[in-house]
């Protein structure tokens, strides 16, 4: 099996695809018209010092010469200091400027002999930029110029003044500006006039791939801790990354759950923190330990600083602000920063404080007990295992397993805390944090000898590798706890043989499936078991055995589903993936979707999120398919599981491929598959040439397809499927490529061989895939039949397979003089075309349309709409429908500032300037799939 992948450069930029672009326009600017100036704008840390040198460095390569300044807090009091930096390359042109400009600047600058002697000559400020300008201007005329400034914000008065005065007047200059300041420092002179682009934060797929670019990419709750802290800031995720790999050991577990400051972030976020008073940075440390926005938290734990009084010195330094009965901290780093600097005596007198002002809630009063204890201590940790009940039993898995977790660190005897450390495995499990899951897991084995326990143990480890690409060691734990259990504990048993399913099938090895057999035998039918967990294992063992009487299992166990069963929703799910029963899978993937939604703080599943968005793509569902993946990939890189990171990027790139964006979906396919051996995973390496293939076919290279396509099946006299079920729906679009390539012969060999593998009992998906393949390879006599049956009803379901069926149907005919029977093939495939917006396809089935005699009038395509990301159209969507900030961002597990942010994107590319005009703005879309 050839693993190779194609090997194209990635952007070394992650998360800033927008401004990138925009920058690009500006650099290109002089070339290409429009503004010159554009105003880069972002919290500190938010990388535009790397965006700046990016634009720099594109700016050379394009011949520009670039001029660059830096501001600097030392330099702030020394007139003209920026500008003397800016035109160091160019000073020398100074002496052919007109003698009042040119007097001017050596004044500004200190050159000029005679101002020592005449100390009544002042430099008039317009000559001063009008040199500025004049030398700039003579510059560009021998070079094309990038003026980049970096950190504006503390660029001196008179230097500020000369770029604005330039900046007003670089039209029909062969020159353009980029200037970056901190958002909350923006100078006056560049606040209105000129067009602004923000920095924001990234969002959670691109933070978590950042993670993933470190040396040492954290893993398991310290990840998502480093996520949450960091709020997108990329400065943030790189400095804290480091942080804790230096000292994992040395953090804090507690209430206020922190990671160390750097003190490179301290200087950014808290500089001004040891000059604020003592009361008041007293409540401050109450405020960051308490984890909340009450203002009446606080005053509660500090009864004798009540007055506002205490909060105006840090609201003058701008860490805090007070307002409505909230107490709000500039920035989740604030709120680190101020607990990391404050003593542990400190600290524990707060929780103290905190703990007895919260005697009436139980659950924040353990947590800020267990902050403050000093050593293993009992109550506590049973105060803390019963909070986690309640949190678990209002579906709050995450703050479950964190309550379990401190719990068993607090607990002195080594059998209760093994338990207690089961407990927490299971409920971080269920919040969808597997690396969470195996460091939870890995701690048990040096507490008991149990049997049981160590199983359990077991079976979570294997759980939390099997989202990876450990496939192989994922199976090691689950088949030998399946096994080991088939007697002792067979619902244990069944449940390690359930989960062994997912990775065997990700494998394709088929020693794996033989295992899953085997040791099914071994476990005895039990009255209490849903059957959700045999179904799963025999689908993945064999999806082409009994496949009708497996359907009707499927039916049963779907009828008999109790409510809230979230992982019987999406092992049946998962079944009816396998046997194509799409409509059921969208429809228990969307059950299970809403289950987690329902419960705001149940947590995330990065698994059924791609698996529903691969679901929703062979149902038609593009747009959601979109979105899903996208929720998918974020959820994957927070929660470490590279197996869906991998797959979400890989179904991004095949959406992009079938609508038509081909260069970027080889890129997306090249970058999900960089540096990965894929020989262990080959239901990826089938999809990734499956996207290839896609975008090859969507450019009308249809050699280059074949060659991508045909690696879905190894090379040998007899070709077998690489992945026993994944590489069978390749067959047709294999066969569409191979009779441009005049590789027929070839693809035929692989055709008759994958029938044998399949047998008689197949889908009447995968029949049509069959029939398609027949009727384009087969003999030309019998490829009529092989269309009908290619193209008949039943196999509406997957529109996009449905539409290519009668296109090659319709091509087929008009060839053979049979144009007026061709043009209804023709016609079913355009209309389904057009409704999931396969640009290529459209095209192409429009000129086969022409050709048959039809005129086809071309669609407009929603121009304004496919700008949006998918993320961006799923809030305007949501946003549509009436929903608030606050409502949107619990369905998709953002903060209302990030959607807040998020719209304001929105509304400029859809013309529109507020949330009523969404309706209109979005047509059809209006409504999510």
């Amino acid at each position: 099996m050839d693993v190779g992948a194609g090997q194209a450069h990635a952007p070394d930029i992650l998360g800033r695809d927008r401004e990138l672009a925009r920058i690009a326009q500006l650099v290109h600017a002089e070339d290409a018209g429009g503004p010159k100036v554009l105003v880069l704008v972002g919290e500190p840390g938010a990388g535009k010092s790397t965006l700046v040198d990016r634009a720099a460095s594109q700016g050379a390569a394009r011949g520009r010469q670039v001029l660059r300044v830096r501001g600097s807090e030392g330099e702030e009091d020394l007139p003209f200091a920026g500008v003397h930096q800016l035109l160091r390359p160019v000073l020398a042109g100074v002496e052919r400027l007109p003698p009042r400009q040119r007097d001017a600047l050596r004044c500004a600058f200190g050159t000029d002999e005679t101002v020592e002697s005449d100390t009544s000559r002042t430099p008039d400020q317009l000559l001063i930029r009008l040199g500025v300008l004049t030398l700039l201007s003579d510059a560009a005329s021998e070079r094309p110029l990038l003026i980049a400034v970096d950190d504006a914000q503390w660029l001196d008065v008179g230097s500020l003044d000369v770029l604005a005065f330039v900046a007003r007047r670089l039209e029909g200059e062969p020159a353009v500006m980029l200037l970056a300041a901190r958002d909350e420092a923006v100078p006056g002179r560049f606040g209105h006039d000129f067009p602004h682009l923000t920095a924001g934060p990234l969002d959670r797929a691109a933070a978590g791939l950042l993670l993933d670019a470190q040396p040492h990419p954290p893993k398991g709750r310290v990840r998502s801790q480093i996520l949450r802290q960091a709020a997108g800031n990329p400065l943030a995720l790189i400095e804290l990354t480091r942080a804790f790999a230096r000292d994992p050991a040395g953090r804090d577990i507690g209430s206020v759950d922190t990671l160390p400051v750097t003190a490179r972030l301290e200087r950014l976020f808290a500089a001004d923190l040891p000059t604020l008073p003592k009361s008041t940075r007293r409540v401050l440390l109450l405020a960051s330990a308490a984890g909340t926005e009450r203002l009446s938290d606080v005053l509660h734990a500090a009864p004798g600083l009540e007055g506002v009084q205490v909060w105006r010195p840090a609201e003058e330094a701008g860490l805090v602000r007070v307002e409505g009965g909230q107490v709000r901290l500039r920035h989740p780093l604030v709120r680190s920063a101020i607990y990391q600097a404050a003593s542990f005596a400190e600290r524990r007198e707060a929780h103290l404080a905190l703990a007895a002002a919260f005697a009436k809630e139980p659950d924040r009063r353990a947590w800020h007990l267990a902050a403050a204890a000093l050593g293993p201590d009992e109550h506590v940790a049973t105060a803390l295992a019963d909070s986690a009940e309640r949190s678990r039993q209002r579906g709050g898995h995450a703050a479950a397993a964190a309550a379990l977790e401190r719990a068993a660190e607090l607990t002195p005897e080594p059998g209760r805390r093994a338990r207690r450390l089961l407990g927490a495995a299971a409920s971080a499990m269920f919040a969808g944090h597997p690396q969470w899951v195996g460091d939870i897991a890995t701690r048990v084995d040096t507490l008991t000898d149990d049997a049981r326990l160590l199983a359990e143990a077991s079976l979570r480890a294997g759980w939390s590798l099997a989202v990876t690409l450990r496939h192989d060691d994922s199976l090691a734990f689950l088949l030998h706890v399946a096994e080991a259990m088939a007697t002792q504990a067979p619902s244990l048993a069944l449940d390690a043989l359930g989960t062994a399913a997912t990775p065997a099938y990700n494998s394709g090895d088929p020693f794996y499936r033989a295992e899953l057999q085997r040791i099914d035998a071994l476990i005895a039918p039990q009255p209490d078991e849903d059957g959700s967990d045999r179904l799963w294992v025999a689908a993945v063992s064999n999806p082409f055995a009994a496949r009708e009487r497996a359907l009707q299992r499927l039916t049963r166990a779907v009828d008999a589903l109790p409510d809230g069963s979230l992982s019987a929703l999406v092992v049946l799910g998962a079944t009816a993936t396998v046997l194509d029963a799409t409509d059921l899978a969208v429809r228990l993937y969307g059950q299970a979707m809403d289950h987690l939604r329902r419960t705001a703080t149940a947590g995330t599943n990065a698994t059924l999120a791609r698996a529903l968005a691969l679901a929703l793509f062979d149902s038609g569902a593009w747009t959601a398919a979109q979105s899903a993946a996208e929720d998918a990939l974020w959820m994957a890189t927070e929660a470490g599981a590279d197996n869906v990171t991998v797959g979400a990027q890989l179904l991004q790139a095949t959406l992009r491929a079938a609508q038509g964006n081909h260069a970027a979906a080889h890129t997306r396919a090249s970058g999900a598959v960089r540096g990965l051996d894929l020989r262990k995973s080959r239901s990826l390496y089938v999809r990734y040439r499956q996207a290839r293939g896609t975008a090859f076919l969507a450019e009308g290279d249809h050699q280059s397809a074949y060659e991508q396509l045909r690696r879905a099946f190894t090379r040998d006299f007899h070709p077998e499927p690489v992945h026993y079920h994944v590489s069978l729906y390749c067959l047709s679009d294999l066969a569409a490529a191979a009779v441009r390539a005049g590789q027929v012969s070839d693809a035929r060999v692989v055709l008759h061989a994958a029938e044998r593998a399949m047998g008689a009992s197949r889908s009447a998906r995968l029949d049509a895939v069959v029939h398609r393949a027949s009727a384009l390879l087969g003999d030309p006599d019998e490829a009529e039949a092989h269309f009908r049956a290619a193209t008949d009803p039943v196999t509406a379901p997957w529109p996009f397979e449905h539409a290519l069926a009668h296109l090659n149907f319709g091509e087929w005919l008009r060839r053979r003089r049979r144009s007026v029977e061709a043009r209804p093939a023709l016609g079913t495939a355009l209309e389904i075309f057009e409704r999931l917006d396969a640009r290529p396809w459209v095209e192409r089935t429009a000129a086969e349309l022409r050709a048959a005699g039809v005129a086809v009038v071309p669609t407009a395509a929603p121009e304004a709409v496919s700008g949006l990301t998918p993320q961006e159209l799923q809030i305007a969507q949501l946003a549509a429908e009436g929903l608030t900030n606050r409502d949107i961002g619990a369905r998709l597990y953002l903060s209302p500032r990030t959607i807040g942010f998020h719209l304001h994107k929105v509304f400029p590319k859809l013309g529109v300037t507020g949330r009523a005009q969404l309706r209109d703005a979005l047509g059809d879309l209006a409504r999510p799939d």
